[in-house]
């Protein structure tokens, strides 16, 4: 026991050292402060430890420290407020009205205490974000908060451990990024930025030590999928590499080496990865599956008779009845019975449904709007900037790319999992954002050079 209580001080000294330090950076350069609010905010530090660390809210410690450093010590030039942070001021201010008129008060406020402050970043974070590398230095911070909870993912993968919901990672807990299926997408979306930050950083240049830990940190990403047992990473998996095909060079060899790899990889993988992911094919046949359908039909009905939702779980509400088939015997001798499954108080299971449960029509056309603007304008700078005969990529198309392929891989995840609010979209947004703003700076039309001048020195940051 002592032993035990040792290890747990230990734990809190390191944690609490290390987001000390950093704080004390950020007296000098305060955007140190939106790059440490990032880092609780994803990897939720106080969760890792057990005693003290546990007991300080220091989500909003370093929220309050990062809007009050820019506002007080950091230099304003060059931020400006877009149509997309309108936007999300739109759907913070309606989120708080459906708050108030919520059906169910308790957990709807106790929603309301994390969403508000993801909101609320998310519309702040553009305006600190004014240079290309503090545009990378989200990005990189971004990239290592996920990339640490895949390493540990990672490895207790290939050392055999893993399941649906009991792959443990840096917390024993399966909610919040932490839960399978969210931590499966979270991973595959960070890949493309992590290559591009490979590619094209300036933090950490481009050397071959770079290269092989974004390597692993990739492979780490991809087995999060197989550890968790999660089908939605499989299918963001998927996606991305189709996504993949527009931007290499060699489309025939990456496809035929994507190929060879997933068909050596097969006989390595757990057998109950592969039962999982064969429910995947016949949705009638997996509950799970079943049950999110039915919820999405009560979903649509329950949008019908409050337009303007129920507020935050206003799935709690819900109730149905649904023919569940069971399956018997195999081949030949293979019978389906139906059963009459009666379940209520099911999760949407989608992101999409989320919103229209829960904000209305109205909070789910404003959701669409934010993403689908951000696809739009990372599709219109990556042509802007495609590199023509004999010019190599350059960063602004490269990061193009890379955002709009996490930015894909979050939406295709979000259809399966309630994500509508979780940080790291709305980390992939606030990029988006200040990326395009960046580059409508560059000489005050938007009418930059294809290749902008090198990164800012850190100093400047």
């Amino acid at each position: 026991m002592p032993e035990r209580v040792l290890e747990a001080a230990m734990v809190d000294l390191v944690l609490l050292a290390f987001i000390g330090l950093m704080a004390a950076m950020g007296l000098k350069r305060p955007f140190v402060w939106v790059l440490l609010y990032i880092y609780i905010d994803l990897v939720i530090p106080q969760k890792i430890g057990w005693g003290l660390i546990q007991a300080l809210p220091l989500s909003l410690m370093m929220f309050v420290l990062a809007f009050g450093g820019w506002l007080a010590l950091d230099s304003k030039e060059g931020s400006r407020f877009t149509f997309r942070q309108g936007l999300i001021v739109a759907l913070l201010a309606l989120c708080a009205f459906t708050t108030f008129r919520a059906v169910f008060q308790d957990s709807a406020w106790q929603k309301w205490d994390w969403v508000w402050k993801n909101l609320l970043f998310a519309a702040f974070l553009p305006l600190a974000m004014r240079t290309r590398l503090r545009i990378e230095a989200v990005a990189l911070v971004m990239v290592l908060s996920i990339g640490a909870i895949c390493i540990s993912g990672g490895m207790k993968t290939v050392f055999g451990g893993g399941g649906y919901g009991t792959l443990k990672l840096l917390v024993v807990e399966n909610s919040g990024i932490y839960e399978s299926s969210i931590i499966s997408i979270a991973a595959i979306a960070i890949i493309p930025i992590a290559v591009w930050l490979a590619r094209f950083g300036t933090v950490f240049r481009p050397h071959w030590t770079v290269t092989v830990f974004v390597a692993c940190l990739s492979l780490a990403c991809l087995l999060m999928p197989v550890g968790t047992n999660a089908r939605t990473g499989l299918v963001c998996a998927a996606v991305m590499a189709v996504m993949m095909l527009r931007t290499v060079r060699n489309r025939f060899v990456y496809a035929g080496l994507a190929g060879a790899a997933l068909v050596m990889a097969v006989p390595f993988l757990p057998q109950s990865f592969l039962d999982r992911m064969g429910t995947i094919t016949d949705h009638q046949e997996d509950e799970s599956a079943s049950t999110r359908i039915a919820v999405w039909n009560w979903t649509l009905d329950y949008a019908k008779q409050h337009p303007f939702g129920g507020g935050f779980d206003a799935y709690r509400a819900n109730s149905f009845t649904y023919q569940m088939p069971q399956v018997t015997g195999s081949g030949n001798s293979r019978s389906i019975t139906y059963v009459e499954v009666t379940d209520e108080g099911r999760a949407y299971h989608s992101s999409y449904f989320e919103m229209l449960g829960e904000q209305g029509w109205l909070g789910l056309g404003l959701w669409l709007l934010l993403h689908g603007i951000g696809l739009l304008q990372m599709e219109l700078v990556r042509r802007r900037f495609r590199p023509k005969d004999g010019e190599k990529l350059g960063w602004q198309c490269g990061l193009a790319d890379a955002l709009q392929q996490a930015h894909v891989v979050f939406l295709i995840g979000a259809l399966f999992v309630g994500i509508a609010f979780q940080p790291f979209g709305f980390l992939i947004v606030g990029m988006e954002i200040a990326f395009g703003s960046y580059l409508k700076r560059q000489d005050g039309t938007g009418r930059q050079p294809r290749f902008a001048p090198p990164a800012e020195p850190l100093a400047q940051a």
